[in-house]
């Protein structure tokens, strides 16, 4: 029998030579890959809080990348760029599209209802989300429209299908007015004319089947929601003011596109507004009695979630947003 000291060393030996082998064939074969591919992309789905007895669901319809230091008027393309750098950000800007679901207990109504398939393949993700979040969209009762744009609108439709059959749709007369208008649009520029398309396409089949009910200005639509009037971006651009046992959330709409440039500089608009004046004052009158009053605020294209408060910063504004919960 070889003593156990032979065993140990010629182990060792075989060790250090499979070793060795391994090396060399090493440098020869093809890097190790991980077990799975990557998977590059993010889902943020639904996000939920309670408003007193109201139950409010953020929901994202995706992300479209925005050329925001083209779009953003009243300022000059550097000024924007430099104020997306001080975030860590820059243009294209990659911007949340966001709807809120509210749950009053006797009332299911949904704030917008994303671009479906009208601004391009990154967007329509809302009745995913809508059902991952615990909701068909038969149970829908109502839809209020902040205005007729078509990432706001274009989720009313499925194909040729109303998304929502149940659901009664409900904007304001002056946006009905207008983007449902043939005339209108025949006389808009031709870089227009998409707009109005969106919207007769979304709304007329609801118009049809007897389920679209406008209003004018502010309006009690159900118990605990209210449509404040706020025209400038479009003609009949409403927020939506929704309070349950003292608590109180108000949803901007599109009185926010561009957080980095617009909390600071309140006074930046965009290209899409209608009338840029009037939309600048109702943007500068939200902000300021939001920061006054602390109650919470949500916007369409604030990053997903986008539900927060508003605190002064000098002579703009600071953006803080609500502290993540799981709802316990």
């Amino acid at each position: 029998m070889k003593p156990r000291h032979w065993l140990l060393k010629t182990t060792l030996g075989t060790a250090c030579a499979v070793t060795a082998l391994a090396f060399v064939t090493g440098l020869a074969a093809p890097l190790a890959h991980a077990g799975a591919p990557m998977v590059k992309t993010s889902a943020p789905g639904y996000y939920r809080m309670m408003l007193g007895d109201f139950e409010i669901t953020a929901l994202s319809d995706g992300t479209v990348d925005l050329p925001v230091d083209k779009l953003l008027t009243n300022t000059q393309p550097g000024k924007v760029t430099t104020a997306l750098n001080q975030s860590f950000l820059k243009a294209p800007l990659e911007t949340s599209v966001n709807a809120y679901l509210i749950n009053t207990g006797d009332k299911l109504v949904l704030v917008d209802t994303g671009a479906s398939g009208l601004f391009g393949p990154t967007l329509g993700k809302l009745q995913a989300n809508l059902k991952a979040a615990g909701y068909q969209p038969e149970q829908v009762d109502a839809v209020v429209i902040t205005h007729m744009h078509a990432d706001h609108v274009g989720g009313l439709m499925a194909g040729d299908q109303r998304a929502f059959p149940n659901a009664t749709v409900h904007a304001d007369q002056h946006d009905a007015d207008f983007w449902l208008s043939q005339a209108n649009m025949d006389k808009a520029p031709a870089d227009a004319k998409g707009f109005f398309q969106g919207a007769m396409a979304s709304l007329n089949p609801y118009v049809a089947a007897g389920k679209f009910k406008p209003f004018n200005g502010n309006t009690e639509l159900v118990p605990g929601i209210k449509a404040m009037a706020s025209p400038g971006h479009t003609p009949g651009h409403s927020t939506y003011v929704v309070e349950s046992k003292g608590q109180k959330l108000v949803l901007w709409g599109d009185l926010m596109h561009v957080a980095a440039v617009q909390f600071a500089n309140p006074a930046v608009t965009i290209a899409f507004d209608t009338d840029s004046k009037a939309a600048a004052a109702q943007r500068q009158k939200a902000y300021a009695d939001a920061a006054k009053n602390g109650y919470w605020v949500a916007a369409a294209h604030l990053s997903f979630p986008g539900i927060g408060h508003l605190r002064r910063d000098g002579k703009g504004y600071r953006f803080v947003p609500a502290n993540y919960s799981v709802l316990r």
